[in-house]
């Protein structure tokens, strides 16, 4: 017989999407539009994308592409869709809609989901006594869970994650394959019968008998003022009670970190609010999917212990972001805990049982674990809302990496882009996205290089690519650099693009900002193309073609590096610069520290140019003034000086007068920024007994407007109208707010950064930005 005629409206549709749609339930909610509007056809993961194909009447096929991208699923993000007509299958060829088992393509343009915080409706099963998963901590959804910490290799599926030693059992099973339940092909979908399970060990790493409750043992050794090692999404944190002193400073001593701040977990938005001053930003950052760390301003009369954040005005808080942290922080009846990375001081994240049994022995009491394998350890992301402006992604991890961002590639290369020495992430460029890795931390570590280039190979495995051009920065010692000549070694062609040029391509392509504009690129330290130490800059061009405009007077920075780590080192060198030799005669507590043949050696060394790199770092700047102030010692976390000097200028109850600058010297073709009126302004105060926070605010406001009327001076020359605002410097609240609202009388566009961080950890993406566009300038 004659198979039966199709009508005349029928169409089937080929369309691939692409983005984040694998992992989010985006397969499972392209069958309910299929099977809601009648159509026939399948869908399937592959690693080209999301691919589906549909038949029905024309209408029907038309809505069900639109609500495609109307109303994706929560966690998933749509960043191209192409459509493809096909010849329409004879009557009776299909029947109903299929999810098809996914696909390996040669050719890939798979998209990573970052791990998400639990959703509501996972919670309310958690919470619900009569619920199969009441109190179950690997409770998950197509809207939540683990994602990019457990997947090997892509296509995103079960079998290809460390999920696959757990068979589901048939009510699981059941789940996963109903088109109405949102754990239809769920890929960590798992249940009290089937799934991983709880394990507490004592300080030795010993099992406790069977008969113990682990989450509750764990909640009474917190509660007694233990310290725990909790094993979360992306490896371990340490964790104590954060009102508790004595069991804060145990924690400190410990994990040999004597002063940085440690972020706080607490159960609610109620119970963050008696921490820290929440408004609608902080709000909504910390009940986000992501759910990152949150810097906010401090509650002064909070049931914190002084130790979690000394000589700050800020306290980083984060709510659960797994069901076992939501059971966690309601065992210990609502104490605020602090949860810091799981590692010594320096060293990176640890991610396995037996590293932390290693690493962790003498450190923990116990450890409160489980038997999911974490297959690529990832920190905390932390966030810092700036006032009025848009919040700072400060360190891009849990819950962001690794998202793609948009970045122009019209000739398709495959980029790898190194990142810096500190506070480094590693960049892929594949098509016209590049997925920012997460935090990694500073290779000086030995320990953190083998994560970084543990990771490197984890992210291109992932994006199934090899890159055919590497980046890395300007200095040739840096690890990250040296890391480069492997890649040349296999035939990649390497590009090397300057620190603080990095820092102002990846401020304009975050923007896709396509012209010319004035950057002011302000951090802590950058090897220069004159062979000096740059961190004071102003840029004008576009990425792959910027020039140096202006910048910081270079002084002195005596000892080297030493001088990055002891403030009064900078403090003598720009006092140097500004009162003559005199200087080491100040009453200073800073200087009074040291003998005065000391100073005296430490002044003929300067004269004489003696370990002492000339260099034009704002961040320097910051940490003179600190010194000034009163900061003694050497830092003991990086940029202690300046947030604590940040602290001090928040503090301000008044609006004092900018300290006046002297004006810039032309020298080159360039203005040279004379910061010596600032120092002399500050030191006159300090000296005279003013309020050491209304100095630290005069000191903010001058250095802004010193910066703010050079840069206009700059875009007036040029005939430009955007500044765009970039560097570890530009993490100050204080001082970003301060910039921005002196160059608002110059008319001019002020950009900052949004989802890259503006410090180092978004150095990578800049030089993959930077050496693509000078790609394409050379064609």
């Amino acid at each position: 017989m004659p198979s039966a005629a199709l009508p005349l409206e029928t169409r089937r549709l080929f369309l691939r999407v692409n983005g984040i749609v694998q992992g989010v339930g985006f397969r499972p909610f392209v069958s309910r539009c299929a099977t809601a509007r009648q159509l026939t056809g399948h869908v399937e993961n592959t690693t080209r994308g999301v691919e589906i194909e549909v038949q029905g009447s024309a209408a029907r096929v038309e809505a069900f592409a639109a609500a495609l991208l109307e109303a994706p699923p929560p966690m998933a993000r749509v960043l191209s869709c192409t459509r493809e007509d096909r010849a329409p299958l004879a009557p009776g060829r299909e029947t109903g809609f299929a999810i098809r088992a996914s696909r390996t393509d040669p050719v890939s343009a798979v998209m990573v989901p970052p791990d998400i915080a639990t959703c509501p409706a996972c919670l309310a099963e958690l919470n619900d006594p009569a619920d199969r998963r009441h109190r179950y901590p690997f409770t998950n959804c197509t809207d939540c869970g683990p994602r990019y910490s457990i997947i090997h290799t892509a296509p995103y599926d079960r079998a290809r994650t460390s999920m696959a030693a757990f068979a589901m059992c048939p009510r699981c099973a059941a789940e996963y394959l109903d088109p109405t339940s949102r754990r239809f092909h769920a890929q960590p979908n798992a249940c009290p019968t089937c799934g991983p399970r709880l394990a507490l060990l004592d300080a030795a790493g010993e099992p406790l008998p069977e008969e113990t409750d682990p989450l509750g043992a764990a909640a009474a050794w917190l509660v007694d003022g233990g310290i725990v090692a909790v094993l979360g999404l992306g490896g371990f944190h340490l964790a104590c009670d954060a009102t508790c002193q004595a069991a804060v400073d145990r924690l400190r001593q410990r994990k040999a970190r004597p002063a940085k701040p440690l972020a706080v977990m607490v159960g609610d938005l109620a119970a963050a609010r008696r921490l820290a001053t929440v408004d609608a930003t902080g709000a909504a950052l910390l009940t986000s999917p992501q759910a990152p760390i949150v810097l906010l301003p401090s509650c002064p009369d909070s049931a914190l212990a002084s130790a979690v954040a000394p000589g700050q005005d800020r306290v980083g808080v984060f709510l659960p972001t797994t069901p076992l942290h939501h059971l966690l922080c309601a065992a210990v009846a609502g104490r605020p805990l602090v949860m810091t990375s799981g590692n010594r001081s320096d060293e990176p994240m640890l991610a396995t049982l037996a590293q932390a049994r290693d690493r962790l022995a003498g450190v923990a009491d116990a450890y409160l674990t489980h038997d999911r394998s974490v297959v690529h350890r990832v920190d905390d992301s932390v966030v810092k809302t700036m006032g009025a402006a848009e919040p700072l992604v400060l360190r891009r991890a849990r819950g962001y990496a690794p998202g793609p961002l948009p970045l122009g590639n019209p000739d398709g290369r495959v980029v790898l882009a190194l990142g810096a020495e500190l506070a480094n992430a590693v960049c892929v460029v594949h098509g016209d996205h590049a997925f920012l890795g997460p935090h990694v931390g500073d290779l000086k570590n030995l320990e953190v290089e083998g994560v970084f280039r543990e990771g490197v190979g984890h992210l291109l495995r992932l994006l199934r690519v090899e890159p055919d051009l590497v980046v890395c920065d300007l200095h040739p010692r840096y690890r990250s650099s040296v890391f480069a000549n492997h890649w040349v070694e296999r035939g990649c062609q390497r590009v090397v693009v300057q620190h603080h040029e990095a820092h102002a391509a990846a401020c304009l392509a975050e923007h896709g900002f396509g012209g010319d504009a004035v950057v002011l690129a302000l951090d802590g330290l950058g090897y220069g193309h004159d062979g000096t130490l740059w961190g004071g800059e102003i840029l004008v061009g576009r990425p792959g073609g910027f020039r140096r405009a202006a910048h910081l007077l270079p002084v002195p920075q005596p000892g080297g590096d030493q001088g990055a780590r002891e403030p009064w080192r900078m403090a003598a060198s720009h006092l140097r610069s500004a009162l003559g030799p005199d200087w080491a005669n100040l009453p200073l507590p800073a200087l009074a520290d040291h003998p005065p043949a000391d100073l005296q050696l430490l002044d003929a060394a300067m004269e004489r140019g003696l370990n002492s790199p000339f260099t034009s770092s704002c961040g320097r700047l910051f940490d003179a003034a600190a010194a000034i102030l009163g900061f003694r010692g050497a830092h003991r976390y990086s940029a202690q000086a300046p947030m604590e000097l940040e602290a001090m200028a928040a503090a301000c109850s008044e609006e004092p007068a900018a300290y006046p600058a002297l004006p810039p010297v032309e020298q080159e073709g360039r203005l040279v920024l004379q910061p010596a009126g600032l120092v002399r302004g500050l030191l006159d105060d300090v000296l005279a007994g003013r309020d050491r926070t209304t100095c630290a605010r005069a000191f903010h406001r001058g250095l802004a407007r010193l910066f703010a009327d050079a840069a206009a001076r700059v875009a007036a020359d040029r005939g430009l109208a955007h500044v765009f605002l970039t560097g570890g410097c530009l993490q100050n609240a204080v001082f970003a707010g301060d910039l921005s609202a002196e160059l608002h009388p110059h008319r001019l566009t002020v950009h900052c950064h949004r989802e890259v961080p503006p410090n180092d950890g978004g150095v990578a993406f800049g030089q993959a930005a930077w050496a693509l566009a000078a790609a394409r300038r050379t064609l």
